[in-house]
């Protein structure tokens, strides 16, 4: 291979682990411990799946603010409250959850296993 190729392959290889890793300072939560922290008052629980998949299934702690929608809609939530996501997988509300930290948010929560490992 030649030189451009394998810088090429690195890049590649650099932006891969970039998008699938934690963004830093993301916890990754149970749904057990999500639903323990619905006793406390300074927590917001928001679902990003879209209107239609909250519609079908949710709990009425969580708001449902659509992942496309989140980066418009971030003054609805305070930045001094821990913010605790949820989708159906956890793979949309991990990238939530990077941007939200990206945004300045300090404590964010992301359910591992979405609704789906909801029991």
């Amino acid at each position: 291979m030649d030189m451009i190729t394998w810088i090429l392959l690195i890049v590649i290889i650099a932006l891969a682990v970039k998008f699938f890793l934690p963004a830093k300072g993301v916890a990754n939560i149970t749904a057990q411990e999500a639903k323990d922290k619905f006793k406390e008052k300074d927590v917001q629980f928001i679902d990003v799946r879209t209107p239609g998949e909250y519609k079908t299934n949710h709990h009425k702690q969580f708001k449902n603010i659509p992942l496309n929608n989140l980066a418009g809609r971030t003054d609805e939530l305070d930045k001094d409250k821990e913010v605790v996501i949820i989708c159906q997988s956890g793979m949309r509300s991990a990238r939530a959850a990077k941007m939200l930290k990206k945004q300045g948010f300090e404590k964010v929560s992301n359910v591992k296993g979405g609704m789906g490992a909801w029991v």
